[in-house]
C-alpha cells in the first residue's frame, strides 16, 4: 500500500546535491556560529526542572482548566508560571517561583487559598520544593545523557560502516543539536526535561536518517566501484529521496497537531522535534555526507548481491 501522496512524487530525480555542498557548508558555519553566540549572549531560558521552583499537584471535579490557572498564576505576580496536564485529564502540575529568597511556605498557602477560593472543588495532592541544587543535578545530568547518547552512536556507526562514516555522522549530530540549542536560546523558549527527551528524539531521528544514507550509499559504491564518489553520493541521494520526503513530511504532521494545538505546555517539546526533523534530514546531505569527499571511504571488496524477488508460496 503506498502513501496517498506518494503518486506526487517524481519515480526519478536529477538533483545534484554534491554541487550545492559548498554553499551548504558556509550556511552551516555561519548558523553554528551564530548559535553558540546566541546560547554564550542570551543563554537558555531554564524551566523550574533546572533552575528551582514550586510545583503544585491539584485536581478538580471536572476536567482542569488549564489556561484559567496559568492566567491566575500570572494575575498573582509569580515568576514563571507554567501548567502542564499529567495522568487523568482532571489532573494538573502548577510550576513557579516565588518571589523572593525567604520561606516560600507563605506564598504557597496564599497561592492555594486564592486558588480554592476561584476554582471551587479544587485539592492539592502533594506540594514540592525543587531547591537549586538538585536542580542543577538535573540539568547536568540531562547533558551527560546526550553526550552518552552521542558517543554511542559514534560507536555503533564507526562498527557497521567505519570511521570515515562515524566521523561524518557525529559532526552532524553535533550539528544539529548546536543549532537547536541556539534556536531555543534565541526564541526564549523554555528549556526543561522535557526539552531533553526532545533532544534525544531529535539524536535518534538525525542517526536513523545517517544510518538510511551510509547504508544506501554503501550498497551503490559496491555496485559502483569506479565511478566517482560525487557521482555516487548524487546517486544514492535521489534514490532515497522519495522515502526522505515521505517520512519527514508523516513525523511532520504527526507533530503540526501538537505544535498549534498542544497548547504552552506541549509547545517547547514539539517545536524542538518539528525543527530537529527538519535540520536533521538536512545534515544527512550537507554535513555527513561532505565529510566523506573530503576524507575519503573505503570501498567494499565485492559487489553488491542484488535483492533476491519474494516468490510467492502455494
Amino acid at each position: 500500500m503506498r502513501w496517498p501522496l506518494s503518486r506526487y512524487l517524481p519515480d526519478h530525480s536529477h538533483i545534484n546535491f554534491v554541487r550545492l555542498s559548498p554553499f551548504a557548508a558556509i550556511l552551516s558555519v555561519i548558523a553554528v556560529i551564530a548559535s553558540i553566540a546566541s546560547f554564550a549572549t542570551f543563554g537558555l531560558n531554564l524551566g523550574i526542572d533546572f533552575k528551582g521552583g514550586i510545583v503544585l499537584e491539584a485536581v478538580t471535579p471536572g476536567v482542569a482548566p488549564q489556561a484559567q490557572y496559568r492566567v491566575a498564576l500570572e494575575q498573582m505576580g509569580l515568576r514563571d508560571p507554567g501548567v502542564q496536564g499529567f495522568g487523568s485529564p482532571n489532573d494538573a502540575l502548577l510550576k513557579f517561583q516565588p518571589v523572593g529568597d525567604g520561606d516560600p511556605t507563605p506564598i504557597v498557602n496564599s497561592v492555594k487559598a486564592k486558588l480554592s477560593a476561584e476554582f471551587p472543588g479544587i485539592q492539592f495532592r502533594s506540594t514540592e520544593v525543587v531547591g537549586p541544587k538538585v536542580s542543577g543535578e538535573l540539568f547536568r545530568s540531562g547533558f551527560m545523557a546526550l553526550g552518552i547518547a552521542i558517543l554511542l552512536m559514534l560507536v555503533y556507526i564507526a562498527f557497521r560502516f567505519g570511521m570515515q562514516q562515524g566521523l561524518g555522522a557525529i559532526l552532524a549530530i553535533f550539528h544539529d543539536v548546536l543549532l537547536t540549542i541556539g534556536l531555543l536560546s534565541l526564541m526564549h523558549i523554555e528549556f526543561s526535561m522535557t526539552s531533553i527527551a526532545a533532544l534525544l528524539t531529535v539524536i535518534g531521528y538525525s542517526m536513523n536518517e545517517k544510518v538510511i544514507t551510509f547504508d544506501r550509499l554503501r550498497e551503490n559504491l559496491r555496485k559502483y566501484r569506479r565511478t566517482p564518489l560525487a557521482e555516487v553520493i548524487n546517486l544514492s541521494e535521489n534514490e532515497r529521496l522519495s522515502r526522505t520526503i515521505i517520512t519527514g513530511a508523516t513525523a511532520l504532521l504527526a507533530l503540526g497537531g501538537l505544535l498549534f494545538a498542544g497548547g504552552a505546555s506541549l509547545f517547547p517539546l514539539a517545536f524542538t522535534m518539528v525543527f530537529g526533523i527538519l535540520i536533521g534530514t538536512y545534515s544527512s546531505v550537507y554535513v555527513a555526507l561532505p565529510v566523506l569527499l573530503i576524507w575519503g571511504v573505503k570501498r567494499g571488496d565485492d559487489d553488491a548481491k542484488p535483492l533476491k524477488a519474494a516468490t510467492a508460496r502455494p
